[in-house]
């Protein structure tokens, strides 16, 4: 245990949120917002990360909560926690420590394990995310994804997504803003079209124009030099009206 690198409680918080955020394809469970450290309720449990998935996908949808343990005490202790005994957030559980020191088979039923090693690098050892790690088969990730599901604090979770929307401010403000930022996008993706248009023609009519025949170009570039020095010529001599000619 002497080489492990001793990592500070903040420190694998943050790495966890940045976990919770991983895709599949990267061992994660792709989570669309994630922090750490936010109340479930004035007396409620206060997971050291969360995440939230929402895609469409109902059995990947759902909450992932990892509790970060940077000692073997605080480990133990953890276990005697009321939300640890009556159920508590997150429809995938985790444990988070350095390297080594949690063992698969210490851990509670349902949970994971993942370990930090001294480069910050997170290895799964447990749970849905073992699972994606050590095995290619589709098949094998969805029993996995099911057998760690767990029931979750519904009202603890609507408390913390409630509280953290209410940080960003006026709610409809924001919500008008975004729709006029999609109309914008939607205008400028349809003049980018017209442009494209635009540009395609140019270059058909620039393909045709250099297979004329030389005598077709020496003539088009005549009779625009003719138009231009009719426009020029007559800038400078502007039509004069006469009523009755010269007195």
């Amino acid at each position: 245990m002497d080489s492990v690198k001793q990592w500070t409680h903040a420190e694998l918080c943050a790495i966890a949120v940045k976990w919770l955020k991983r895709p599949n394809s990267n061992n994660g469970h792709g989570c669309h917002v994630a922090v750490s450290e936010v109340r479930s309720g004035w007396t409620g449990e206060i997971p050291d990360a969360i995440g939230f998935r929402q895609s469409g996908y109902a059995p990947s949808d759902g909450s992932v909560v990892v509790e970060v343990k940077v000692s073997r005490s605080d480990f133990l202790a953890d276990r005697k926690k009321p939300h640890r005994i009556e159920g508590g957030l997150g429809n995938w559980r985790y444990f988070m420590c350095p390297e080594g020191m949690i063992q698969p088979d210490e851990l509670p039923e349902g949970w994971g394990l993942l370990w930090i090693n001294k480069r910050g690098h997170v290895k799964p050892k447990a749970g849905f995310a073992s699972a994606l790690a050590n095995s290619r088969s589709y098949q094998s990730h969805q029993d996995a994804m099911a057998a760690f599901r767990q029931e979750s604090d519904l009202l603890g979770e609507q408390f913390i997504l409630v509280k953290l929307y209410s940080r960003i401010g006026d709610a409809e403000e924001l919500n008008q803003k975004m729709r006029e930022a999609w109309a914008e996008r939607q205008q400028l993706a349809k003049r980018c079209d017209q442009l494209r248009e635009e540009v395609r023609s140019l270059r058909r009519d620039l393909r045709i124009a250099r297979h004329r025949p030389a005598n077709e170009l020496d003539e088009l570039t005549e009779s625009l030099g003719n138009i231009n020095a009719n426009r020029a010529s007559a800038r400078k001599s502007p039509v004069r009206s006469w009523a009755g000619g010269e007195s």
